[in-house]
């Protein structure tokens, strides 16, 4: 009797590819759970919660992506350190949460609604240059990001990123 009603109290919480206000209604609505965890999608878009709280898509633009990127950066050399170390223990993460948010195509261009984590999307050009470089698939151009808030990487520097989208082909040769 006591396992009977303490499972009637225990919270059911959905979990999984969560990508716009739209899906975490649903969840909530449809599959009958109680709250909802956001893994992925937060770190391809991190105003997803805000999103979540105005129920509403927010076409963010690059500029105000790469102040996100900014905060990052500040929050990063807060708890690193802005010695050298702290710079490239900051930078190190940075490239693996870029490696995240490049995968985020902004709403002004998707072709339907809402976007879905595992979309393939097609190649191409943001609106300007710097929503394309932050939508841009390659290692190098995250590193050039990283270089306009860190300085320039040391010499030999290479980066390769922990985690590899599957919604994405890979190049071809």
């Amino acid at each position: 009797e006591f396992s009977q009603r303490r499972a009637l109290k225990t919270p059911f919480i959905g979990c999984g590819d969560v990508l716009s206000y739209v899906e975490a209604e649903e969840h909530l609505q449809s599959h009958g759970v109680d709250s909802i965890m956001i893994g992925r999608g937060a770190l391809m878009k991190p105003w997803l919660f805000t999103e979540m709280a105005d129920r509403r898509h927010w076409d963010i633009s690059a500029s105000e992506r790469l102040d996100l990127v900014r905060d990052f950066v500040g929050f990063g050399l807060d708890h690193w350190g802005a010695d050298a170390r702290g710079v490239e223990t900051t930078r190190r993460f940075l490239l693996e949460w870029l490696s995240f948010t490049c995968r985020y195509v902004p709403i002004g261009l998707l072709e339907a609604m809402p976007p879905k984590i595992n979309w393939r999307p097609r190649p191409y050009v943001g609106r300007n240059d710097l929503e394309t470089k932050l939508s841009s698939q390659s290692a190098k151009d995250w590193i050039e990001i990283s270089e306009m808030l860190l300085g320039k990487v040391p010499d030999g520097f290479c980066f390769m990123p922990k985690h590899k989208s599957a919604s994405y082909e890979a190049p071809s040769s």
